[in-house]
């Protein structure tokens, strides 16, 4: 059996290339002067010499490598050491050769077609040495042959039109981009002479500027830098320190575009996907050119550009990919102070609100190094060019868990071209999955490529942040950070409702719990209280026995239906109670109770009127009550979804099931609001969310957000909240008291007629009908038809009782129906006075 290495990591390949690089750079560097002091009286393969005495600079074996080349080559023997140059080249950047096979043909058939072209055109047989043909021993066979055929210039121009085309192959030449280089450089030279005969004063603040340019340029500001717009408010324009200023992109027949980076100016440049940011720091432009390919126009001169002479972008199409970009860096989270904090949790009564020392601190930002940035804009604008698509990378932005290179196609690129470039990009990105979107209010698409070191986002974070302190709503939910870093919040009385749908495992629970945590921090029981669904019985039984809880955690699929029918009657009773209060919501309700100065008087049954609390109504898994009752379950969340939000009833809905049949029309139709995770396919995205996006997510906690009232996504990366956690804050809720159920929420309508006592009187054969169906373990109307001899509607309406005192469960088709916990005590019972008589 033969043993299974472990692939090499990233570090070992790029210690590989290294190695490799270097050999091939040496052995090209042996090639070149073996080549450059070729003798022809040394020792080779054609002379025989007893001469001690090798001219050659790499001795003998320089000699024999030399003579071989250049009686095989002629003097396009002299390409072989470029070959090898620019392979190490590309080994000790740790590139990958990409089209190895192609490129390799490219540089072979250079080499043929040049020797071939240098035998047509030089048709003596030695010119430098007199044992060397110019075209060696390939180029004169070659041109033998094809100017027997095409004579002298056919042949001519036919090896000269073949041998630029594989040196276009081979190397990534461009005709027409190396003459436009070319005339371009002859212009500027040309005005620049003519400037220095016309105004020969300039020469000294010309050579000034330029020193200047060479100066170190400054370092990516830090997050503890001081507010740059008060600095900029405060301090004269020659006091301010200037950033060095980026070439803008130049095209013949346009004006040069002034390159708004200056400090003073980066105030006008924040736009609505950087809330909390500092302004942009000018990426260094000279360090892409340097790895992406010299540029053959002049050096820039420092300074501003002016109309008389203005800076030219560079002409390599990667270089000009990102000669305006800027880089962004995030400072940290705007906490609130501790007076604002208290004062904003204050609920004013004897309750206390849990205190953000509960959870646990976050760990501090990782931020990433400069270098990594620029090596993926490179990366990014060399994949582009590869597939024709001109542009440059105008920003970056760092965030916690993706970076966003906002890129800005040339005029007649559309955007389809570049979205369906997503797997390429995530190949030359080594990216696990690449989303693509464009940014509202520019013209610009964002790439959100996932870093390599994930930030992990704590809650205490959020909830400590000023945003969350100074939001006066009870529902305010903290979700997590945007991709630029910046807190996000939201308001669930604003949505209203929210269904959240995704893969088992991407964070739908973490987001549930951050939904229930951020609430206990702001509401009181007096305030919010909770109906739990939890079906599954795994995540929500951290919270039983919290004061906020309007009745106990539900797992009964079926009792949960009853549980929304309640909510459905609440509903209509609170819209009964304020149309008798001449309101329209329950803020406006809570404000006329609060304001009343004689409660009791305005009640008609003699209790005090209090305000109405919210009612949140979370359902962990929205599948498995739609297996149970799907009618009844759809039709009661249906009617909460279109008339609850006036009242303060709200709805969170989960489901790992996104399918049209969980997920149906009614329900989504009543959901603005969603929250979709990573999914499998592009079809259960656009059964969330009605868009695709969902199945490029990275998972644990990264989500597509449909906030209220818009139609574009926000893509937030999730809070992370430990188990612990969340049992400090609820054994911190349940010290201040215990929960005040509400018996009649998770009763069905009969029970319910029992408990309110119907005042009907029990069937003189009842006592006797129970002792049978307890005895024979399940109810049955025939059974009690023929054992009492009555007809069927009485042995009904005796079992309907039974039900009504909690003897037998609900019917559930034909079968007979099974007796309950109650029932089999009462059983043991009879059988303990039987065995005493």
């Amino acid at each position: 059996m033969v043993a299974s290495h472990p692939p090499m990591n990233h570090s070992s390949r790029s210690r590989v290339d290294e190695a490799l690089g270097i050999l091939l750079l040496a052995g090209g560097v042996l090639l070149l002067l073996s080549v450059l002091s070729y003798h022809p009286e040394d020792p080779s393969w054609n002379v025989l010499t007893s001469r001690s005495i090798v001219h050659n600079k790499i001795g003998r074996v320089g000699a024999y490598v030399a003579d071989f080349c250049l009686q095989v080559f002629g003097l396009t023997a002299f390409a072989l050491p470029m070959l090898l140059f620019a392979w190490a080249w590309s080994k000790l950047r740790g590139r990958p050769l990409r089209a190895p096979m192609t490129k390799g043909l490219g540089w072979a058939s250079f080499l043929l077609s040049g020797a071939g072209l240098l035998s047509v055109l030089f048709p003596q047989p030695y010119v430098l040495w007199p044992t060397v043909r110019p075209g060696g021993m390939l180029g004169t066979l070659l041109a033998a042959q094809l100017v027997a055929v095409l004579n002298t210039v056919g042949a001519a121009l036919v090896l000269g039109v073949t041998a630029i085309l594989a040196l276009m192959v081979a190397g990534d030449f461009s005709v027409i981009a190396a003459g436009g280089a070319v005339m371009r450089g002859a212009r500027s030279i040309a005005a620049r002479l003519r400037k220095t005969m016309e105004h020969p004063e300039r020469e000294g603040a010309v050579s000034a500027a330029a020193e200047l340019q060479r100066a170190p340029r400054p370092k990516i500001a830090s997050a503890e830098a001081p507010d740059l717009t008060e600095t900029a408010a405060t301090a004269t324009a020659s006091e301010l320190p200037r950033a060095p200023e980026v070439a803008a992109p130049h095209r013949e027949g346009t004006r040069a575009v002034e390159p708004a980076l200056s400090l003073a100016e980066a105030e006008a440049e924040v736009t609505p996907r950087t809330r909390s940011t500092v302004p942009p720091v000018p990426v260094d432009v000279e360090e892409i050119i340097e790895r992406t390919g010299p540029s053959p126009t002049p050096a820039p001169t420092g300074g501003r550009p002016s109309s008389e002479a203005a800076r030219r972008a560079p002409a390599d199409p990667i270089a000009e990919m990102l000669s305006t970009a800027s880089v962004r860096t995030t400072k940290p989270v705007e906490k609130a102070s501790p007076a604002e904090r208290s004062k904003s949790l204050s609920p004013g009564g004897s309750f206390s609100l849990p205190s953000v020392e509960m959870l646990t601190e976050p760990p501090p930002p990782h931020e990433q190094a400069h270098e990594e940035l620029m090596q993926r804009a490179v990366l990014l604008a060399e994949k582009f060019k590869e597939f024709g698509i001109t542009g440059h990378v105008h920003q970056i932005s760092p965030g916690p868990v993706v970076t966003t290179f906002e890129f800005k196609p040339d005029p007649g690129i559309k955007y389809s071209r570049i979205v369906s470039l997503v797997e390429d990009l995530c190949l030359a990105l080594e990216a696990e999955s690449i989303r693509i979107d464009r940014i509202p209010g520019k013209s610009t698409i964002g790439i959100e490529v996932p870093n390599k070191h994930r930030e992990l986002i704590r809650l205490r974070e959020i909830l400590e942040s000023k945003k969350f302190q100074e939001s006066r709503s009870r529902l305010t939910i903290a979700l997590g950070k945007t991709i630029d870093g910046g807190v996000y919040i939201s308001d669930l009385a604003k949505m209203p409702h929210l269904l959240i749908a995704g893969a088992t495992g991407s964070g739908k629970s973490m987001t549930v719990n951050c939904i229930l945590v951020s609430i206990l921090f702001k509401a009181t029981p007096e305030e919010v209280r909770f109906i739990l669904i939890d079906p599954k019985r795994l995540e929500l039984g951290l919270y039983d026995g919290i004061p906020h809880l309007l009745a106990p955690i539900v797992t009964d699929p079926k009792r949960a239906a009853y549980a929304l029918k309640w909510a459905v009657a609440e509903m209509e009773n609170r819209y009964k109670l304020l149309a008798s209060f001449g309101v329209r919501n329950i803020e406006q309700f809570n404000r006329e109770v609060r304001d009343l100065s004689d409660r009791r008087a305005m009640s008609e049954s003699g209790e005090p009127i209090r305000p109405l609390p919210y009612i949140v109504i979370i359902i962990d898994e929205l599948a498995d009550l739609m297996m149970v009752a799907s009618s009844e379950v759809e039709a009661a969340i249906t009617r909460l979804a279109q008339m609850a939000r006036a009242v303060g009833l709200h709805l969170v809905l989960t489901t790992q099931r996104p399918s049209v049949d969980v997920i149906t029309g009614l329900i989504k139709a009543n959901f603005p609001c969603r929250i979709a995770f990573r999914v499998s396919s592009k079809v259960d995205s656009r059964t969330i969310l009605d868009a695709n996006g969902a199945e490029a997510l990275l998972g644990r906690g990264d989500m597509l957000f449909l906030p209220p009232g818009s139609s574009r996504l926000v893509r937030v990366h999730g809070a992370f909240l430990e188990e612990a956690e969340i049992k400090r804050v609820v054994e911190f809720l349940k010290a201040q008291g215990e929960p005040h159920y509400d018996e009649t929420v998770l009763m069905s309508d009969k029970e319910y007629a029992a408990a309110q006592g119907s005042g009907e009187k029990r069937d003189e054969l009842y006592e006797e009908a129970l002792k049978i169906v307890v005895e024979m373990g399940r109810a049955s109307t025939s059974v009690l038809q023929r054992r009492l001899r009555i007809g069927y509607g009485r042995a009904a309406s005796i079992i309907d009782m039974m039900e009504r005192e909690g003897y037998v469960e609900p019917a559930d088709g034909p079968r007979p129906r099974a007796i309950t916990r109650k029932a089999l005590e009462l059983r043991e019972r009879l059988r303990q006075m039987d065995a005493e008589r």
